[in-house]
């Protein structure tokens, strides 16, 4: 998984999750990308510095705990706008958004789970899928 800071041409800027750095520039160049605020679909990545994580990260620096509690919550705001806008449909995920992929008519937003082998597959036929980083409610 890599995070970027993205960036759209009314200079809103938001992070985003993606397996690969491969990955982002496939969706990009789909422009299956869009911003989270005004669904501009010109998107530019940021510069970013890599976050690298000891055994110990938590242990001993408020700082770190802080940036802790704010991706959490970052993800969390992440997760609620999904689950507001986005119809949850498990694991027919691979399913549904093949129907969604190849009739074009279709448009909705879905959301769901699937194995590593659908995955690939939706991947080798073209199918662009994010990965988002899943909360649960618990405070740890």
């Amino acid at each position: 998984m890599i995070k970027y800071l993205l960036k759209c041409k009314n200079k809103h800027e938001f992070e985003s999750w993606f397996s690969s750095s491969e990955e982002y520039e496939k969706l990009k160049n789909k422009k299956l990308i869009d911003c989270i605020f005004c669904k501009s679909k010109k998107i530019e990545k940021s510069i970013m510095s890599p976050n690298v994580v000891g055994k110990n990260f938590f242990l001993n620096s408020k700082f770190e705990n802080k940036e802790f509690i704010r991706v959490k919550k970052d993800l969390k705001k992440m997760q609620k706008f999904v689950e507001k806008n986005f119809k949850f449909v498990g694991d027919r995920f691979a399913r549904e958004v093949r129907e969604i992929f190849y009739d074009k008519k279709k448009k909705k937003n879905i959301y769901g789970t699937v194995s590593s082998k659908e995955k690939k597959e939706l991947q080798d036929e073209g199918i662009g899928l994010t990965s988002i980083p899943w909360v649960d409610g618990k405070e740890n």
